[in-house]
């Protein structure tokens, strides 16, 4: 416990303790600029004393949301109001800040939540089109994305790019990619949803190679001395899915490429997932990837004491 207090250095950057609020999507954005909501609830933790607060998901593009309530930083008018809410928590808490980087591929356009559940939009709701890995929905009901081609590859790197340029300009201390629960990134690692048949696809080294492709060109764009991380989901949950074992190889080549820290969470591709969820069901996942992989981690998921 004494260790939770102490503080905590990844480049040039100090945390105070090692407490991390972890990104939590409200659903409150207009247009993917944050409002008033984000205000209340990022300001409340900022001065909370933890030593880091990480941003909800925020979406390189505009199809890449999730919701039509989900935050952006992929134009001017999402830049200026996420300004606004940062410059805020900073004057007014010690928080370190930091953002989670997120396009949310065949699981994009769906209704809020709390309405049937998070269903796919449609034509009267505003429904847009989804890109993803494959040509396969996420689930029975949805619509099937557009595969990624070459062009659409380069397009998001460069999303993803121009979006750490934007949380640097606000004063983002550290950024985190999102490489897990069943978003854009995290189609590409698993055998279930990546089935290409180009140099993304098929083998463990090509199923890896964009989020690798990825992270490496925004740390080349992101400071030197501000952190980057990713989180991934560990395992998929369901046989023949993205496994432990392969995290673990991920993890090494992203530490390799100048990742500071891994935040360990698991599931998230498919309804199918079996999770045995209970009291700090996922701290042992973060443990392995931490001694097999060698870097720091953040565990995540009902984690009571």
């Amino acid at each position: 416990m004494k260790a939770l207090f102490s503080p905590l250095r990844l480049r040039g950057m100090e945390i105070s303790n090692r407490i991390t609020v972890s990104p939590m999507c409200q659903y409150s954005a207009t247009d993917g600029s944050a409002s008033d909501w984000h205000l209340m609830h990022l300001g409340k933790f900022a001065v909370s004393g933890v030593g880091m607060l990480v941003i909800e998901a925020t979406h390189v593009e505009a199809r890449g949301r999730i919701t039509p309530g989900c935050l952006g930083l992929y134009s001017d008018a999402n830049e200026a109001a996420l300004a606004r809410i940062v410059t805020f928590c900073k004057e007014h808490g010690f928080a370190r800040i930091g953002m989670q980087l997120s396009h949310s591929g065949r699981k994009g356009s769906a209704r809020l939540p709390w309405e049937e559940r998070g269903a796919p939009l449609t034509a009267k709701d505003g429904t847009w089109p989804t890109v993803g890995v494959s040509g396969f929905p996420f689930a029975e009901g949805w619509p099937a994305p557009t595969p990624l081609d070459t062009a659409g590859l380069e397009t998001v790197k460069t999303a993803h790019v121009d979006a750490a340029r934007r949380a640097d300009r606000i004063g983002i201390d550290v950024i985190e990619l999102h490489a897990a629960h069943g978003y854009l990134l995290h189609e590409f690692l698993s055998p279930l949803s990546n089935r290409r048949n180009d140099d993304y696809g098929g083998s463990l080294q090509n199923r890896i190679r964009y989020v690798l492709e990825t992270f490496e060109a925004v740390r080349a764009v992101w400071p030197d001395d501000k952190p980057m991380g990713t989180r991934i989901s560990a395992t998929d949950w369901i046989d023949g899915g993205w496994t432990l074992d392969e995290a673990v190889v991920l993890c090494r080549e992203l530490r390799a490429l100048g990742c500071d820290y891994i935040t360990v969470s698991s599931g998230g591709l498919s309804p199918a997932q079996k999770v045995p969820i209970g009291e700090g069901h996922q701290v042992e996942l973060a443990a392995r990837i931490r001694r097999d992989a060698d870097i720091p981690v953040i565990a995540v998921g009902m984690i009571y004491r």
